[in-house]
């Protein structure tokens, strides 16, 4: 998996000064290009961009371990350091009631055991965070 590709992904945002504020400021994502209606972040080696819009994201959601999983989500598998400290960035940024699905343990003992939280941006997109016990079993079944 480190030698992949980085993926691209688009997605709306009402407010692109909140969202520089979000994924800039809170996040640590560097900027990458921008322009009046959209700005490139550097997402943990991944290029995401916020483009201006009108959103309303609220969408579905399916059962997972007893949460309502956002269908439409994004995010990004960390090491375990780093998951602990976006952690508690996020609940320092957005306090505790921030979390969307707070830290919680998946899959326990099975080979694709995972830490994994939710949050959302401030307009309303649902990001994933999550640290696998063995990297190497993301897409063990």
């Amino acid at each position: 998996m480190a030698d992949a590709p980085p993926f691209h992904l688009a997605f709306p945002v009402d407010d692109l000064v909140a969202a520089e504020a979000f994924y800039a400021g809170v996040l640590g994502c560097p900027i990458g290009r921008r322009d009046a209606s959209w700005i490139d972040f550097d997402f943990f080696g991944h290029q995401i961009v916020a483009h201006h819009a009108a959103t309303a994201v609220d969408g579905p959601t399916n059962p997972v371990d007893g949460e309502d999983v956002p269908v439409s989500h994004f995010g990004v598998v960390v090491d375990g350091a780093t998951f602990d400290r976006l952690a508690a960035k996020l609940e320092g940024a957005l306090g505790p009631d921030g979390f969307l699905i707070p830290p919680t343990l998946r899959h326990e003992g099975e080979p694709g055991e995972q830490r994994t939280f939710f949050v959302r941006d401030p307009a309303g997109n649902a990001l994933e965070f999550k640290t696998m016990r063995d990297p190497d079993a993301l897409f063990s079944a």
